[in-house]
């Protein structure tokens, strides 16, 4: 059988660590397609790839491509990924899988109709203590499940001269630091509890009205900075968390905590070699070691206790996930649920954004569907 064949679109930051994933999960990596065909003859030299497509959408096509992964801007995933669908592609594609949610909802169904490999690298997943915080809460470890709180956290955007694709509503969608980084928070938090979000009263901020990047002209800001939620969900839980890319100091940091009757599990994306368990008595922090993690979290734990792991360790095993399904498509011995993050797990974050925007629009709880 021969290596797994890919093609990137996009070669910004992301397209560059999906590249690196990739070489690490023994791929051939086809080429790669950037905004403009000088764009992505420069980037196949910067990144040491043979070939140069003139378009993403001759990329998604191509007929010596097996996976494509789509890291391109918000807006042309949808359209992308169904091009790429249609032609027999298996499929990674950066979130928001579509920035309208009944899209997002009708990619998932195509994509399970398909019977194609289909994945959306929410990586946070894919650190170890994550996984432990998982089995400890799922397990029922710390008890009964009663809250769910945490923030992600970044300032790449906190002042008024940085400004991104993401800021514009055309490219980027109607929710720009929900869509881009709550997205991640809520997708970790469901699947370290096994709770959904069913309902939820939003607030939403731009505190920053106009951006004026260097060299460029002054512009009106029609996308959030940060957002507040308070939360329910489908097993008795309530919760709450701040999303903010304008928060000084704060470059990645995804935190949640889950408090159960009897303990508490919390993690920190920003220091993930460790997890907090509280307690009434005590209160413990435990360190990655695979001779001590359940078998789940130990999976992820490739190198012995002390030598750190970060997020394109996760990033290469969400990959690796990913390709070996590829491989074993059809066969007999198949897993028959994906370890990976899945087209409908993305299409569920989308409605949960979906609902942040209405919630704040109409001041209200808004339900979840």
């Amino acid at each position: 059988m021969h290596p797994v064949r890919i093609a990137i679109a996009g070669t910004g930051m992301i397209g560059a660590v999906h590249a690196d994933a990739a070489r690490r999960a023994g791929a051939t990596i086809v080429g790669v397609s950037a905004s403009t065909p000088e764009r992505a003859k420069a980037a196949a030299e910067r990144l040491g790839v043979a070939r140069s497509f003139a378009s993403s959408e001759e990329l998604v096509t191509a007929e010596d491509v097996d996976v494509v992964h789509i890291c391109t801007p918000n807006a042309s995933h949808g359209p992308l990924t169904r091009l790429a669908l249609a032609a027999g592609k298996h499929v990674v594609c950066e979130k928001p899988l579509s920035v309208d949610a009944a899209d997002a909802d009708e990619l998932a169904a195509l994509a399970e109709a398909s019977g194609l490999v289909t994945a959306v690298p929410f990586v946070y997943r894919y650190h170890a203590m994550a996984a432990e915080a998982r089995h400890r809460v799922r397990s029922g470890a710390i008890g009964d499940v009663r809250l769910i709180h945490g923030h992600y956290l970044q300032d790449w955007l906190s002042q008024a001269t940085d400004d991104n694709w993401r800021v514009d509503p055309v490219a980027g969608g109607a929710s720009r630091a929900f869509a881009d980084i709550g997205s991640h928070w809520c997708d970790l938090v469901e699947w370290v509890t096994g709770h959904r979000i069913t309902e939820l009263a939003a607030n939403v901020q731009t505190v920053l009205p106009e951006r004026t990047p260097p060299g460029a002209d002054r512009h009106a800001v029609a996308t959030e900075d940060a957002v507040q939620v308070l939360l329910r969900t489908d097993r008795g839980a309530a919760g709450s968390v701040v999303i903010s890319q304008v928060s000084p100091g704060r470059k990645n940091r995804l935190w949640f905590e889950v408090d159960g009757a009897e303990h508490s599990v919390s993690f920190d994306q920003e220091n993930p070699e460790t997890l907090t368990l509280g307690g009434r008595e005590r209160t413990e922090i435990l360190i990655r070691d695979p001779a001590a993690l359940s078998p789940e979290a130990a999976r992820l734990s490739p190198v012995p206790a002390g030598h750190p792991l970060g997020y394109r360790d996760c990033f290469a095993t969400f990959v690796a996930d990913v390709y070996d399904a590829v491989r074993r498509a059809g066969a007999a011995d198949a897993p028959a649920e994906a370890l990976y993050p899945t087209f409908a797990d993305a299409a569920r974050t989308a409605r949960i954004t979906e609902a942040v925007l209405r919630s704040a629009a109409t001041r209200t709880w808004m339900e979840v569907h």
